[in-house]
């Protein structure tokens, strides 16, 4: 029997996707509404998605669905609850990014700690040329060497930046929700560290898990970085902690919502100290064809009757 795939959001992956090993119909979407799904998926077993959503309303109505193989980590767009109890499997990605997401943590970090944003703008306007001096201080610098780093969600992504950190000079520390040894809490990440970087998933325990009272707790100089979910940290709250000087910057890659079409308070804020990049963390070339190849890998392992990186 052929079966049937569809992409829903092939755009979210620019890299190449290999036919599977089996006989197969596929279809690609660049870009899929709420609406459009049921229609895209009539006959479809496998369907492909990123971030569409696949909630009840939508999954009751393709009663030929099988598998949703999600083209990356997070399936907080699934309901999951409803494909348990319904025969549909869903799988995603492993261990895929674990340079660029690192890489883009440690670019962020040297970019907040030496104000790189805020001297470029001023040097664009004309600053520079009008010194008396051959520099200016306008911003303040601080070294990462010999500077504390604190990691929120100690998984293979958070070890991999620690790797990258201790190689640095900094001292980590690192809090996690599983029990390992040399971990600390929540409050000494806060109130210690000079960088946090958070690694996270957004769970309704984890949702604005860092709101005023957790950003007053940090150091006035401390940078915020938030690579893994919008939500995580109460936007309100960061812009005006930014503003009131009670943290030194932050860096985020991910906001509430994405994306963000009736804007976000902290694109809009315009802040020196705060820079906000759309959800690329993940997305070098590399880490993309791993995510790709793994993609199809796990669609031919269920076809083959042995399901991998099964999403309980």
């Amino acid at each position: 029997m052929a079966h049937k795939i569809v992409f829903l959001d092939r755009e979210t992956l620019d890299a190449n996707v290999r036919a599977p090993n089996f006989e197969h119909e596929y279809e690609e979407y660049d870009v899929t509404t709420v609406d459009q799904i049921v229609d895209r998926l009539k006959g479809a077993d496998i369907a492909i998605i990123n971030k569409v959503p696949m909630r009840e309303d939508t999954l009751k109505q393709l009663p030929d669905l099988k598998l949703i193989a999600v083209a990356a980590t997070g399936t907080d767009v699934i309901d999951k609850d409803y494909c348990k109890a319904n025969g549909i499997t869903i799988v995603n990605i492993r261990n895929y990014a674990y340079n660029t997401v690192p890489e883009h943590v440690i670019a962020l970090m040297f970019a907040l700690r030496r104000s790189l944003v805020p001297y470029v703008l001023s040097v664009r306007k004309g600053d520079w040329s009008k010194a008396r001096q051959f520099c200016y201080f306008d911003y303040p610098i601080y070294d990462v060497a010999g500077s504390t780093l604190g990691i929120v969600g100690f998984g293979a992504l958070g070890q991999s930046i620690a790797k990258r950190a201790e190689a640095l000079g900094m001292k980590v520390l690192a809090y996690d929700v599983a029990p390992k040894d040399g971990l600390v809490d929540l409050e000494t990440i806060y109130k210690e560290s000079d960088v946090i970087t958070l690694h996270a998933p957004l769970t309704p325990d984890t949702r604005n898990m860092i709101g005023e009272k957790e950003l007053k707790m940090m150091k006035s100089t401390a940078i915020l970085i938030n690579t893994a979910r919008g939500g995580l940290v109460d936007e309100d709250a960061l812009v005006q902690a930014l503003k009131d000087g009670e943290i030194g910057g932050a860096g985020f890659d991910v906001v509430l919502k994405e994306p963000p079409v009736d804007g976000n308070v902290l694109i809009d804020a315009d802040l020196p100290n705060l820079i906000v990049t759309p959800h690329v963390a993940w997305a070098s070339q590399e880490a993309m064809q791993v995510l790709a190849d793994q993609l199809v890998d796990n669609i031919e392992a269920f076809v083959a009757g042995k399901p991998q990186n099964v999403v309980e």
